[in-house]
């Protein structure tokens, strides 16, 4: 794919054509509509359609990605094609320029309605991290972690986009040593760095879905901060999972990165020992060579490299529905915190200050054990792309609010 665009600026950001992000955006006194980012712009794909340059108003003249999302892979080639002809023929220039928004100038929304909600627990720096936390005295990975993608089904209804505030959760908890739990607002917010991925074409319920048919049914991939009460969480998932420490707010970033825009930077993934069993196996290599940065109130906290992740998007999906569960249109899966072997590498606070032992140290001076309320925490995501470039999965941002009465 060429990487050169009439485009003024496209590569600003990341966001050229080897990448061409799918979002949802509207401007005041107008309806939601989809968009492409290129360069520093918003290619309004409704108004391309009814100009007659791409096929198909009704993709793309609602407020939401799923109805070209359950279209299928080769709409989503066929368009991405087109854009990119579109885009880097300058006999086209005349008629696209028109259609394209400085981003600046528009309102950046949630990109898809969300279906169902599942976040994984992958990484198995940040599994060891936990268990090494909670268990000091035992083994820590649990018998099953190197077995299966460890996951929990969450909530749909709390799926925000980025920059969406963050009212502090309160509920139960109980402080080390206290004889009863009592009831107040979250001492032990943290942030979860995350990489998801949404279903676009649904499956059969009963019928299973092979890691090697991913890219049949997956549209793209977000950025995810899987929002957590730490205090909360550690008193409710006795014996059960995450309840009300994990469903008051997961945040997404605004743009949708297609698959075929992160070919280039897939990677072999660790080698997983013992092998998997036959349904969790793929016949291609699917780490992704993504480089993650955290900041807390615009200082990097954190470096986390996703291409460690010991499970891989296409295992994620084949476990997933293994006991027939049908895939839907929106369903958004989470790759659980994504953490290295090194501090500066960890993808939450619980990792980055030993749940609360060894405060993070940020550079202004300040430190951290877990959030305060103000707080603002953005995560970052970029991809090699075609052609020696590079592209980016935007960011998503949140800032924490005091929680309500």
């Amino acid at each position: 794919m060429t990487s050169v665009s009439w485009v003024e600026d496209n590569e600003n950001g990341g966001f050229g054509v080897e990448n061409l992000p799918y979002g949802v955006f509207s401007r005041p006194g107008e309806l939601p509509r989809v968009g492409v980012a290129i360069g520093d712009h918003v290619l309004d794909m409704a108004e391309m359609s009814t100009a007659g340059l791409v096929e198909d108003r009704r993709y793309f003249a609602s407020g939401s990605l799923n109805a070209f999302m359950v279209a299928g892979r080769t709409a989503w080639e066929a368009n991405r094609a087109r854009l990119v002809e579109l885009l880097t023929d300058e006999a086209y220039r005349e008629r696209v320029e028109p259609h394209l928004i400085p981003v600046s100038d528009v309102e950046l929304l949630r990109p898809f309605e969300v279906a169902d909600f599942v976040d994984f627990f992958s990484s198995e720096h940040h599994a060891t991290n936990t268990g090494r936390i909670f268990r000091p005295q035992g083994e820590p990975l649990t018998p099953n972690w190197k077995r299966l993608p460890v996951g929990y089904h969450g909530r749909a209804g709390t799926v925000y986009p980025s920059g969406t505030p963050i009212i502090r959760p309160s509920g139960q908890r109980r402080t080390p040593g206290d004889p009863e739990p009592s009831y107040g607002p979250s001492l032990r917010l943290d942030f979860e760095a995350e990489v998801g991925f949404v279903a676009g074409v649904p499956s059969v319920a009963g019928n299973r879905v092979s890691a090697d048919a991913f890219r049949d049914h997956v549209f793209g991939f977000v950025l995810v901060n899987d929002w957590s009460a730490r205090d909360l969480q550690a008193w409710e998932s006795q014996p059960l999972g995450p309840f009300l420490g994990k469903s008051f707010a997961t945040s997404i970033s605004t743009w949708v990165v297609p698959v075929a825009a992160l070919e280039p930077a897939r990677v072999s993934p660790p080698v997983q020992d013992p092998v998997p069993l036959p349904y969790l196996r793929s016949e291609e290599p699917w780490g992704l060579d993504l480089h993650l940065e955290v900041l807390i109130n615009g200082q990097v906290a954190a470096r986390p490299r996703f291409a460690s992740m010991y499970w891989t998007p296409p295992q994620q999906l084949a476990h997933a529905t293994v006991n027939g569960a049908p895939l839907r249109t929106g369903d958004l899966f989470a790759s659980g915190t994504v953490s290295g072997p090194e501090r500066d590498q960890r993808g939450c606070m619980l990792e980055l200050s030993w749940n609360g032992q060894e405060p993070l140290e940020l550079d202004d001076g300040t430190k951290r054990t877990f959030l305060e309320d103000g707080d603002t925490v953005t995560l970052r995501a970029q991809a090699p792309g075609a052609s020696g470039s590079r592209i980016t999965l935007g960011e998503v941002t949140g800032t924490v609010h005091p929680a309500r009465p």
